[in-house]
């Protein structure tokens, strides 16, 4: 007989909020506010998610931005069980060649700078979102952006940090960044009104576009960007050479043309089965479908070591994820052979072969599985880099010892008719690249994610999306969507997912109290940001995971660093019960920033 999990606490930091009418739950406490605010004037969930998202542009500008990415995953009230991956994922460039980078004397795409900007992604997924399945005007949406963008919002102490950290970057080489945030020459304090009125202006022109029906202006606006005013401030300000993260100055190669050349689209979800329940990811364009592996090895297990809170449990799931990170740099990308490979990767025989491997002490290598017909790909593993560095580099989140230094951003909703979707916008960082100041906002670096070297799915080649870690969940029971949830934070996001599907599924704990119980996660791959270093046999864990547990995992191998009682872990969620209707939301606690609300 299974063996039961640890007892969910019975005291959470918030209620799993309960109601028939709508729910939201996001990273910042002003987008769901805003999300719920459609709700309650009749939108439904794809209209509150995408005012909710242009909001996060505004208020969490060191976590994303228009210039960035935007991959969702969601169902729609006629059909239920049918779940639809939103792709907001820009390709690599024209000119992004891994030449171009070799000529430049580059072994890595840099962290920081126009070089590693991908076409932006996230505004034209929004707005097809919107156009396909919301009931809003672009007018209407886009008014509680631009109304913060303007009239300000108090910025938060975690956006005051960050633009610390890059003061002497923006000061000494990027001062039209330093015209946006710092003003009069200062750091802005915690809860001080900071505006952009730059960006605002752009909302308006975008939602100013075009006349007629409400598609037919959606479709102005999404010109407009592509082709029209954005495309070109963009191209033509990446061409001006500024630094970059290794310290070089370089002009970028992103143009015009690219940006009229992507537009966002739809792609079916890749599943999994799991105790019953389906999970649904994107493809291998995204990390997704290494949760998906995650699951496939554990579901032949007992319930006793999959318990997340146990030592047994802790190191199971520490050695899982390893695994499925490992086939994740070996395989995953952006063409044919990566898609391909899922179906083995997936399938019951590999999951097998890949449990067998689970021993009683830490694995410190880098451990990928074989693909009939494929060589892995070998990514070089440096434990540090040396080039020169400059500040605002790789992916702001979870640093080496734990240290929050930021994440990405994360929005779910469901309606009372049941639309319900789950969206992870990232990318476009203050800190990614200088500002533009016609536009307010600059572009991203997600090509940071994609190698110099010849032979992987996920190398640079022009016209491929980078193998992105933005990993929105969906989680389906008897052919209808019960969950969508999602987590900031990088290699980290579906790790943290991992062990909230654990507890509630196998454990039985409510979304809040598996978004409380504390967690962990390895840094024993190699890092998907610049400088792209990995650390074997890392474990970082919070403290709460408690002292018998961190002691058997150090005597297991693991190199274990103590990241405190409530810094890792950046989830929300929310739930429908097809049967009765009932809805329920929850969100993270950790930095009193995630909020969820609903009735």
């Amino acid at each position: 007989m299974p063996t039961a999990f640890t007892p969910p606490p019975s005291f959470t930091t918030r209620p799993t909020l309960q109601g028939t009418f709508g729910m939201s739950a996001s990273t910042h406490w002003i987008a769901t506010a805003t999300a719920q605010s459609v709700l309650e004037r009749g939108g439904n969930a794809f209209d509150a998610a995408t005012a909710a998202g242009f909001v996060l542009h505004v208020v969490e500008p060191h976590l994303n931005g228009p210039g960035g990415d935007m991959p969702a995953i969601f169902v729609t009230a006629d059909a239920p069980g049918d779940p639809v991956v939103l792709m907001g994922q820009g390709p690599a460039p024209a000119g992004a060649t891994r030449e171009h980078y070799r000529r430049l004397g580059l072994d890595l795409v840099p962290g920081a700078g126009a070089l590693a900007a991908a076409v932006p992604g996230a505004v034209d997924a929004w707005l097809l979102l919107l156009r396909d399945h919301g009931t809003w005007d672009l007018t209407d949406v886009l008014a509680p952006a631009i109304g913060y963008a303007r009239d300000g919002h108090p910025i938060l102490p975690a956006v005051c940090r960050t633009i610390g950290q890059v003061r002497d970057l923006f000061a000494e080489h990027w001062p039209t960044s330093a015209a946006q945030w710092l003003p009069d020459g200062r750091l802005p304090q915690p809860g001080e009104l900071v505006r952009n009125e730059s960006y605002a202006r752009t909302l308006e022109r975008l939602a100013e576009a075009g006349s007629g029906d409400r598609v037919t202006r959606i479709e102005a606006a999404r010109t407009a960007w592509r082709e029209g005013f954005v495309a070109e401030a963009a191209a033509a300000f990446a061409a001006q050479p500024h630094r970059h993260s290794d310290g070089g100055t370089y002009a970028g190669v992103i143009t015009a043309r690219d940006f009229a050349a992507f537009t966002a689209g739809y792609e079916p979800a890749v599943t999994a089965e799991f105790r019953g329940y389906t999970v649904a990811k994107t493809g291998p364009w995204g990390q997704g479908p290494a949760l998906l592996q995650m699951l496939t090895v554990l579901d032949g297990l007992d319930d006793a070591r999959l318990d997340p809170s146990t030592a047994v449990g802790a190191h199971t799931v520490l050695e899982v994820l390893k695994l499925a990170l490992a086939d994740r740099d070996a395989y995953y990308g952006d063409d044919d052979a990566a898609r391909a490979a899922l179906d083995h990767l997936l399938s019951p025989g590999y999951a097998m072969e890949r449990r067998a491997l689970i021993g009683e002490t830490a694995s410190a290598e880098l451990r990928p599985g074989r693909v009939p017909g494929r060589q892995p790909f070998a990514p070089p593993l440096r434990e540090t880099y040396t080039a020169a560095a400059t500040a605002g580099v790789g992916e702001p989140t979870v640093s080496p010892t734990g240290t929050q230094r930021g994440d990405t951003c994360h929005v779910d909703v469901v309606d009372r008719w049941g639309n319900m979707i789950s969206a992870t916008p990232s990318g476009g960082w203050l800190q990614s690249s200088p500002t533009i100041p016609e536009l307010g906002f600059c572009l991203g670096t997600r090509l940071q994610m994609m190698w110099l070297e010849e032979g992987a799915s996920s190398s640079l080649e022009p016209g491929r999306r980078p193998r992105t870690t933005l990993t929105p969940t969906l989680v389906l029971r008897d052919g209808q969507a019960v969950t969508a949830l999602g987590s900031p934070g990088g290699d980290q996001q579906d790790q943290w997912q991992l062990l909230y599907l654990l507890r509630t599924i196998v454990g039985g704990y409510t979304p809040q109290q598996a978004i409380d119980a504390p967690t962990f996660h390895t840094r024993s791959m190699p890092d998907s940001f610049w400088p792209r270093t990995w650390d074997p046999a890392r474990a970082v864990v919070e403290d709460r995971l408690g002292e018998e547990v961190i002691t058997d995992l150090e005597r297991r191998g693991h190199r274990v660093t103590r990241a405190g009682d409530w810094s890792l872990g950046r989830l929300s969620a929310v739930t429908r019960d097809p049967a009765s209707g009932l809805l329920g939301a929850a969100a993270n606690p950790r930095g009193m920033q995630g909020y969820a609300a609903g009735r």
